[in-house]
């Protein structure tokens, strides 16, 4: 995407909101290359703390979901929503790029390191349990062993909930283009399975402690001997699926289930419906 930021007024969203409840939607997916701009350009100022007010009173819509939010500049006026209303999920979708200053400063990304920790420390106190999906890229032209430790140890000291990690790729008409793309595709491969072997560990942790527990969950579909589901930690097709034995219980797509979790592993979690 290239060009500036252009919002849709909240009038539109809302009639289109409304409309997909009528026809049965139960979930939003708010989707932008940068929410934290919604507004700027039609109201001069941000306007997604509205947007999700008035969202958030659309009769039949159960679920609202954040993606993104890059870091920068956010405004923790929505997190204040957040708290507010019951049907806006406790979870955010944050890419922060890199978890190296040296890193940030050559993406021209605005922040540190150590502000992006002070922010999502703020965030997590505000709203305990919530969880944040975020994205990293893997050998950035000049990156080194050092700035990769570096990220490496972000990564292990945030434990973020859900995360994705891509190896840089050379495109043209990016600013990155004008840098020589200097780190080896082998050597870019190799950080990118490093950080989501760390990863596969910190989700594993995370979704254990998840068992015993109940969990309100959308049911998407039904795959073989399981109906496959998500709790409001997970968005579709990138996060944590639920997998209910579909030979001891009958669900319906699109409908919501309260599912206790019996077993965990590092990207699924298996459960049974509280009758």
């Amino acid at each position: 995407m290239r060009g500036k930021h252009v919002s849709t007024p909240i009038e539109k969203i809302i009639a289109q909101a409304e409309t997909l409840a009528a026809s049965g939607a139960k979930e939003l997916l708010l989707i932008a290359q940068d929410l934290t701009y919604y507004g700027l350009d039609i109201y001069k100022e941000r306007k997604l703390a509205s947007l999700l007010e008035q969202l958030s009173e659309v009769a039949g819509i159960e679920w609202i979901r954040l993606h993104y939010a890059y870091p920068t500049a956010f405004p923790m006026e929505i997190i204040e929503v957040m708290k507010q209303k019951s049907n806006i999920c406790n979870y955010l979708d944050m890419p922060v790029q890199h978890g190296s200053t040296n890193m940030l400063k050559a993406m021209r990304r605005g922040i540190t390191r150590e502000k992006t920790e002070k922010l999502i420390s703020v965030i997590r106190n505000e709203i305990p349990g919530i969880a944040i999906r975020t994205t990293l890229i893997a050998g950035y032209p000049g990156e080194t062993e050092a700035d990769h430790a570096e990220q490496m140890q972000f990564v292990a000291d945030m434990k973020f909930d859900r995360l994705g990690v891509f190896a840089y790729s050379h495109e043209e008409h990016t600013h990155a283009y004008n840098f020589i793309n200097d780190v080896p595709a082998e050597v870019k491969q190799n950080r990118v399975e490093e950080i989501m072997n760390l990863q596969q560990g910190i989700s594993l942790a995370i979704n254990e402690n998840k068992i015993g527990k109940v969990f309100k969950v959308l049911i998407d579909r039904k795959e073989g001997n399981y109906f496959i589901g998500r709790t409001e930690f997970d968005s579709p097709e990138v996060d944590n699926e639920v997998l209910i034995d579909a030979t001891k219980n009958y669900l319906r797509r699109g409908h919501f289930a309260q599912i206790k979790i019996t077993k965990a592993e590092a990207f699924d979690l298996y459960g049974e419906v509280v009758k």
